[in-house]
Parts: structure tokens; C-alpha cells; sequence
């Protein structure tokens, strides 16, 4: 059954029919004709200030919610705008489809107004991407944009439709079958390998769950949770999987890698058997690859097949679905205990155990007694506690969240691991409460990230869209400072965001608050942090900005330096960890 409507009109049902319920975007010339349509629509359309907002936005409701999250913006510099994002989401696997205006489709090439050959931009930063002057093909792109966002790896897609599709008349139709021929993700993984897989566990005697940011688009921390405790494996989890495993299990040494906990680190390196799930040996976790857990075996399990061996050799590849992948873990291993077959990993345990206890994370508070970040940041986890949603800016803010809040459950952490992408917080925090309204989401941003980015507090406060931000203020942007301080014999070039020696602080941040219609608060004193966190966390009709003027020499521990081996990782500064390997 078919209708004849406009391109416009058949691009707006194409999206109610895939589900969609809110957009985030900007309208503009190429793209106007599908705004006249949406006016219409049950779909929220949430208007951002800046595209890139949009784009951050989709990124934060998808990583809450796991479903696409979708961004609209007119052709040129309104498609350009995305590309941030759109990199971001591709690096870190978040599902995610943009629709972009084009110029008409008799004007493409001919350096029209507004005109950006987008689809050539975004080729290497998206999982696919659709040219459409047809409008007769809207329909079908849409919902194969849709699939290939949502299936195998996740990912984003982009949808660039030319104005002159919009404008003409076309029959809608909505595709009973997509046509997409050599998309095949492989989910189920191979049943020899799954059996390689438990053999190598149940030889191993130092083996660890490495688990990354695939779990949690699996939705797999259930079957993770199984799989640990049938085991008794040490687990570890990345940036990106946060929230994967409880932070409060026994079993868990947290996060590894460059401003990993030792425990996590120590488990990796002097590891016999690494089992892979969703991770792809980052050089921000592996450090130097050639010193990387040298005496470790490799099980490598991911739903896509470039990652597995493209930096570290896997000795038992596993193309799957991590949630299938550990189901048929569990069915193998629990076969191999019903007949009487364990693995003996309680030496490893017990020494892990004493390298957790003797180099927990911690932190110096100021001796001029001002306020720690991270001090600020764990009583605002406290406070807010493990239901919430937390979102960060990239530098020291985003690894002190990484670090001190304890983080129980998936979709929860909300962060730009893989770009690293200054801006995205607040947007994402956005998208987020869109998303999961009746969830109490803090944005953790640093002043350096909030000022790319904070013009989205209109659109909160406009849409009534009530987020929490809070700013760790160190006047700098504290993870350049604190390279430059270890490593730059502390000549800090262009890392102070203030007036040298000025008075006046440049924003006001509490007075930028209240003229966007947020409320806003300040805090400097360690005895004010917690009654200005519960005063943040009882106003939920309009967003709240608390300025958490923070202590600027505060750094980042542990931390191994980028290049050099996880072997010489420092738990503060000229301090690296002692422990007795004769233990093992």
C-alpha cells in the first residue's frame, strides 16, 4: 500500500516508522523542506544551538537507552558541524543516524551555496553512508541506515537527502525486506573456538576478564556477572565498560591502562591468559605493545572481525556477539565443572587481592586546604549514588569520574573514550535525560570542555530538559598542565584559562548559569561540597550548574606515560609500585 506524498513528507514517516521518537537538530535552507512535515509529527524535534550538539546529544540518548539516537542538520557547514560526533560515535561504537540536507541534486558539484560533498567527508568516520536524489528511495535508505546503526558492531550512519528529493512527489512505501547484500555481522561465534577458548582458561593459572565497551552494547553484563563468578577471574574493565561489572564485586580490580588502578595493570602484564570480550587493546590500555603482557596468551572475542589481531596477536580468535560469546563460555566451562574440571587460579586471586589492598586508589588532599577534585567527585558519586547517569569532558575531570565514582550498573558512565572529544559532556548529558527522563543525570565537565559546548544549556532550559553540570574549575586545561608539568620541566604554554594574575574570573560561571535559565551555584570551601551537591540534586524543574572552584596542581594517578611500557607505571608521583612477584 502506497501514498503519494513529498520526499519531505516520506522522510519523516520513514522515521516515525523506524521507531524514532526524538531528534536533535538545526533547520536550515536544504533541509527546511522535512521541517515542515515534522511540525506535524509525533516526533520530538529538541532544537540544539550548535550541530555538533545535536550530534553529541544522539550519542549521550543512545549510550543511555541502546537505541539509535538520530540528528538532523542542513547542508555545508550545518553537515560539517557533524563531523565530531560522527567520528566520535565511530570510534567508540554508538549507534547513531544523521540525516543532512544536500543541495539539489542538478547543483551537486557545482560549488552551490551551503554545498559540502559530506558523504566523501564522513566515508572514513562512518560505518555507511547514503547519497539520496531519489525520492523514491528514502524509505529504504532510512531503514537500512537503521539496520547497519543498530546491527554487528554498532555505529553511525549518515542519510544526505538533496533538497530537490525532498521537494518532489514521490509514493511512500516502507520496505518489507532491506537490500543489503554482503551485510552479513556474524554473531554467533564458532563452537571449536569457544571450546579452544575454555580449554586455555582451564590450563591458565593467571588469567583475566579484560573486558571492554562491547559488553555493554551487547547488553551483556548478565552473562559477564556468570561467567566471572563460575570462574573466579580477576575482571578488568575499560573506559568504555564502566558499569559492565559492579564496581563493588569482589572479583573487580577496575579500570587498566594509562590512568588504570595497579591491580588492573598488574593483572594485564603478569596475566598467562587474557580473555578479551568487547576490547580492542587500545594503546591507552596496552601502553608500549611490545612490553605488553608478555607471558599472555590471547582469547579475542568481538563482533568485528578488523579488530581481533590487529594489535595484538589472538591465539584464539572469536567473531561473535559478546553476549553469545560469554553465554557459550558459561556452557562450555560449566559441562567442564560438571565433569569435574576447574580452573586453579587461587594463588593468582590471592596475590591480585594483596596488590588491590596495598595500592588502592587515592588522592592527597590540598595542604592550603582548598578543594580536592577529587574529592568533589566522589562525594557527588555518593551522593548522587549508582542509579544516576554521569557524563564527562575529556582530561583529568573525565579519569578522576573514571576513577572515584563507583559505577554498579551499564549505561551509566557516558564518555568519549575513544577521540577523546573536549565538548561532549553537556550535550551528552542532554541526550541522556531525554532519554531516560524520570534518571537523575550529572554532567562532570572540566572549564576548559564546558566552554566548548555550554551554549546547550539554553536548549535545556528552553525544552525543559533538567541536567545537572558540574564544573571542576581549575582555571586550566588540567591534563595539558599536568603534562607539561612531568614532562615539559612545568613551562605551561597557553593551559591557563584565566587573566594572569587577574581578580576577576572570565566567565562568571554562576552569572552565565542564571542567563542561560539555569540555576546556578559555586562551591570552594571542603565543608560546603556535600550540602551544595543535595542542593543540586533537589532541583529538578530547571537545569543546575554548581562551579566547583577546584585546586589547580591536583594530577592524575596512576598513570603510566604515554609510549612506555605498563611495567613502569607510578601510583603517584616518583613512586612506582613494589609488590613480590615470588607471590605468584
Amino acid at each position: 500500500m502506497s501514498e503519494q506524498v513529498t520526499g519531505a513528507q516520506s522522510l519523516i514517516k520513514s522515521l516515525e516508522a523506524a521507531g524514532v521518537t526524538d531528534v536533535f537538530g538545526i533547520p536550515g535552507g536544504a533541509i527546511l523542506p522535512a521541517y515542515d512535515p515534522l511540525m506535524d509529527s509525533s516526533i520530538r524535534h529538541i532544537l540544539v544551538r550548535h550541530e555538533q550538539g545535536a550530534g553529541h546529544a544522539a550519542q549521550g540518548y543512545a549510550a543511555a537507552t541502546g537505541r539509535v539516537g538520530v540528528c538532523m542538520a542542513t547542508s555545508g557547514p550545518g553537515a560539517t558541524n557533524l563531523v565530531t560526533p560522527l567520528a566520535d560515535a565511530h570510534m567508540d561504537s554508538v549507534p547513531l543516524v544523521a540525516v543532512t540536507g544536500q543541495v539539489g541534486a542538478s547543483m551537486i558539484g557545482t560549488d552551490a551555496f551551503q554545498e559540502a560533498d559530506i558523504r566523501g567527508i564522513t566515508m572514513p568516520i562512518t560505518k555507511h553512508n547514503f547519497l539520496v536524489t531519489d525520492p523514491a528511495e528514502i524509505p529504504q535508505k532510512v531503514a537500512e541506515a537503521f539496520h547497519i546503526a543498530s546491527t554487528g558492531r554498532p555505529g553511525p550512519v549518515l542519510v544526505d537527502v538533496a533538497k530537490s528529493a525532498l521537494q518532489a512527489m514521490t509514493d511512500y512505501r516502507w520496505p518489507t525486506e532491506l537490500q543489503l547484500p554482503g551485510y552479513r555481522p556474524v554473531t554467533k561465534p564458532h563452537a571449536k573456538q569457544i571450546r579452544e577458548a575454555a580449554r586455555l582458561a582451564l590450563e591458565a593459572r593467571r588469567p583475566v576478564l579484560y573486558v571492554g565497551g562491547g559488553v555493554i552494547r551487547a547488553r551483556a553484563h548478565r552473562e559477564l556477572r556468570v561467567l566471572a563468578e563460575l570462574t573466579g577471574m580477576p575482571v578488568v574493565t575499560t573506559l568504555m565498560a564502566r558499569g559492565a561489572f559492579p564496581d563493588s564485586h569482589p572479583q573487580h580490580l577496575g579500570m587498566p591502562g594509562m590512568h588504570g588502578t595497579v591491580a588492573a595493570v598488574a593483572a594485564l602484564q603478569k596475566s598467562d591468559l587474557i580473555i578479551s570480550l568487547g576490547a580492542r587493546f587500545d594503546d591507552r590500555v596496552t601502553g608500549n605493545l611490545d612490553s605488553f603482557a608478555p607471558g599472555a596468551k590471547v582469547v579475542h572475542a568481538d563482533i568485528d572481525p578488523a579488530e581481533i589481531g590487529k594489535n595484538r596477536h589472538a591465539d584464539v580468535p572469536i567473531v561473535g556477539d559478546c553476549r553469545e560469546v560469554i553465554s557459550d563460555l558459561v556452557v562450555a566451562l560449566t559441562a567442564e565443572s560438571d565433569a569435574g574440571t576447574t580452573g586453579d587460579y587461587e594463588q593468582w586471586v590471592q596475590f591480585l587481592a594483596g596488590v588491590k589492598q596495598k595500592y588502592a586508589l587515592g588522592y592527597d588532599l590540598p595542604t592550603d586546604g582548598s578543594l580536592s577534585p577529587q574529592y568533589v567527585i566522589e562525594r557527588l558519586g555518593s551522593i548522587a549514588g549508582p542509579e544516576a547517569i554521569y557524563t564527562s569532558g575529556v582530561g583529568q575531570h573525565q579519569m578522576w569520574a573514571a576513577q572515584f565514582i563507583g559505577y554498579e550498573h551499564p549505561n551509566t558512565w557516558l564518555n568519549s573514550g575513544g577521540l577523546g572529544t573536549m565538548g561532549y559532556s553537556v550535550p551528552a548529558a542532554m541526550g541522556a535525560k531525554v532519554g531516560m527522563p524520570d534518571t537523575t543525570v550529572w554532567s562532570i565537565d572540566g572549564d576548559g570542555c564546558f566552554q566548548m559546548t555550554n551554549q546547550e544549556l539554553a536548549t535545556c532550559a528552553i525544552e525543559g530538559i533538567p541536567i545537572k553540570v558540574a564544573i571542576i574549575n581549575n582555571e586550566s586545561l588540567g591534563m595539558v598542565r599536568q603534562w607539561q608539568t612531568l614532562f615539559y620541566n612545568e613551562r605551561y604554554s597557553n593551559t591557563n584559562l584565566q587573566r594572569h594574575g587577574g581578580p576577576v574570573r572570565i566567565p562568571d560561571f554562576v552569572k552565565l548559569a542564571d542567563a542561560y535559565g539555569c540555576v546556578g551555584l559555586s562551591c570552594e570551601a571542603p565543608g560546603d561540597v556535600d550540602a551544595t551537591i543535595e542542593k543540586a540534586m533537589e532541583i529538578n524543574d530547571v537545569p543546575v550548574v554548581v562551579d566547583f572552584r577546584v585546586h589547580r596542581d591536583a594530577m592524575v594517578w596512576p598513570m603510566v606515560a604515554a609510549g612506555t611500557s605498563n611495567d613502569d607505571i607510578k601510583y603517584a608521583r616518583d613512586l612506582a609500585p613494589d609488590f613480590d612477584e615470588d607471590d605468584l
